[in-house]
């Protein structure tokens, strides 16, 4: 899913970080293609929804989507280092 405004960030927050229906774990990407978890979208919500109502394009945090860790077993965000969840990794 594109995240074009404010407004889409703030539903996917909402709708939490397991896509419904399946339960399958998500992940933020922005757009220089770094991987963000929920937790640290969430920790840092100021910067982020300054950086996409400004199209700030050098703070790392311009959120342009959100999607499925479908199979990514080494997928780890970029600011907390934290592991992301696959729905289908061989762990």
């Amino acid at each position: 899913m594109f995240i074009k405004n404010t407004k889409d960030l703030k539903d996917a927050l909402r709708n939490g970080k397991y896509a419904w229906p399946g339960g399958y774990p998500m992940y933020f990407i922005t757009d220089d293609g770094e991987a963000l978890s929920f937790e640290s979208v969430f920790d840092h919500l100021k910067q982020v929804l300054h950086s996409i109502k400004h199209k700030d394009m050098y703070s790392g945090w311009r959120v342009i989507g959100v999607d499925v860790n479908w199979e990514d077993d080494q997928l780890y965000c970029a600011h907390s280092d934290q592991k992301i969840e696959s729905a289908y990794s061989e762990d």
